[in-house]
């Protein structure tokens, strides 16, 4: 038992930093009618911590790998808890949105150095337990987080869905330090703050315009202009990237189709999975009258096969190659977002359920296989970029999809979700249905790119990319 001490210490901070992505979405009407938030601003609560989160993982990966995956890992759990801290205090939309931004900060240093901590503590068939339970954590936390809201937010508070985290994150930093042994440090590779610079800049300016261009037409330079950075901010990342000698993110990694593959799908499951929760919640509340425990309930079927499949896959999928299950996994999402797409005026919440357990079930079968597979392509002095890599992406597809699914959202029913029952309605369908083919899109992707072959169980953290990719 006390092997797995190291586990539970990286599920607490894996749950605790990935449920606070969706744990918001049911507290969204009582923030609005306590803070005076409108829907941008709305928006930005839910969407400033993942893009917080994607755009610093890429930098706070070559940190872990630098000064050490334990320390990094404390040092963000400190920083996620102090944060929590301050958004239950917030007083207004515009300060719990800073708190949201440095809980990112945290999340984002706790998130690099996790599947770093899990690889080279477990190995063999306790590795791929391990990465099974921490995959079940992942989908467990993005489908749970609703419930949980849900209950906290009824009985004690909107606050306390962040005040929560302040006792979890104590008892994980203890656990780390007692359990965890302090890792060598990579002291050949520098900081590589242009790049993170120009990453972050290019990330954010493609969020703010795509929320932005829910509220104004492309034409106009609120819109366009911040697009216009962020491309100009994502060719300077790449120049930034193949010049410097210690590189955030080494772009040879890209000339390897399977992470390629991997990262494409990473990123579009998580925008076409998670990125309608903040909708369809203010549909369930604001429309239908349901409270925050109502409708966590609604999701709690795709909570509970998040939960499952991912166990399962970490005691029997072994012999089932990344290409495969992701590839079905993404399928599954494909025909969730399909199934919600099925609202009408008159529709209760239970229109939604058979989606999403479909959208559990496909959740549960990619992430797992995601995760080990990309860890296992590179040597274990690149973990904590690709960790980084793949979590960026996922959290940057979730940013990016509140944005554009808010943004179909918006133009579908111009009054949100204070509009007709027949215009919101329509509206849900057409974002549930752009989820949908995201989502075929990712599959076929994963199809095409990855390749069949899968490292060996025993040694899936120690098999370069090759030597061109990571000279």
């Amino acid at each position: 038992m006390r092997r797995w001490w190291p586990l539970v210490a990286v599920g607490l901070g894996a749950f605790m930093l990935l449920i606070d992505v969706t744990i918001v979405n049911v507290a969204l009407p009582d923030m609005a009618t306590d803070l005076g938030a409108s829907f941008s601003g709305l928006q930005w609560v839910v969407d400033i911590y993942a893009l917080t989160l994607a755009a610093l993982l890429l930098g706070t990966g070559t940190i872990a790998d630098r000064f050490g995956h334990r320390r990094v890992y404390i040092g963000g759990l400190t920083l996620f808890g102090l944060a929590s801290l301050g958004c239950a205090l917030a007083p207004s939309t515009e300060l719990l949105i800073i708190g949201r931004a440095v809980q990112g900060v945290g999340a984002a240093a706790m998130f690099a150095a996790t599947l770093a901590l899990l690889s080279t503590t477990y190995q063999g068939r306790d590795r791929a337990v391990a990465f099974g339970v921490w995959g079940s954590v992942n989908g467990a936390a993005a489908a749970a987080g609703p419930i949980i809201g849900g209950l906290l937010t009824q009985h004690l508070g909107w606050e306390w869905i962040f005040a929560v985290n302040v006792p979890v994150a104590v008892v994980a930093v203890v656990i780390t330090w007692r359990t965890i042994a302090p890792d060598h440090a990579s002291r050949y590779r520098r900081f590589d703050l242009p790049g993170m610079v120009a990453f972050t800049v290019s990330a954010a300016g493609l969020t703010y315009g795509l929320i932005r261009s829910g509220e104004a037409p492309w034409g106009d330079p609120g819109v366009w202009g911040p697009v216009a950075v962020a491309a100009v901010a994502l060719a300077a990342f790449v120049v930034i990237e193949r010049r410097s000698a210690s590189p955030m993110l080494d772009l040879a990694l890209f000339r390897h189709r399977t992470f390629v593959g991997l990262v494409i799908g990473g990123a579009l499951l998580s925008l076409a999975a998670w990125s309608m929760f903040p909708y369809a919640s203010l549909w369930m509340q604001s429309r239908l009258g349901l409270g925050p425990v109502a409708t966590g309930l609604v999701i709690m079927p795709m909570s509970v096969v998040s939960f499952v499949v991912p166990l399962v896959m970490g005691r029997f999928g072994h012999a089932i190659a990344p290409r495969y299950s992701v590839t079905v996994g993404l399928l599954f999402i494909a025909a969730g977002s399909f199934l919600q797409a099925r609202v009408q005026a008159d529709s209760t919440a239970a229109v939604l359920i058979p989606g999403m357990l479909c959208i559990g079930l496909g959740a549960g079968l990619s992430i797992p296989p995601l995760s080990s597979a990309v860890m296992g392509a590179v040597p274990g002095e690149r973990a904590g970029m690709a960790g980084g890599a793949l979590n960026s992406a996922r959290q940057l597809g979730l940013a990016v999809g509140v944005a554009v699914l808010g943004a179909v959202f918006s133009s579908a029913a111009p009054g949100g979700v204070t509009g007709s029952a027949a215009s919101v309605a329509t509206a849900l369908n057409t974002s549930y249905t752009v989820a949908g083919v995201i989502a075929v899109v990712g599959a076929a992707a994963v199809f095409v790119l990855v390749r069949p072959s899968r490292p060996a169980p025993t040694d899936v953290a120690a098999k370069p990319l090759s030597r061109n990719v990571v000279a």
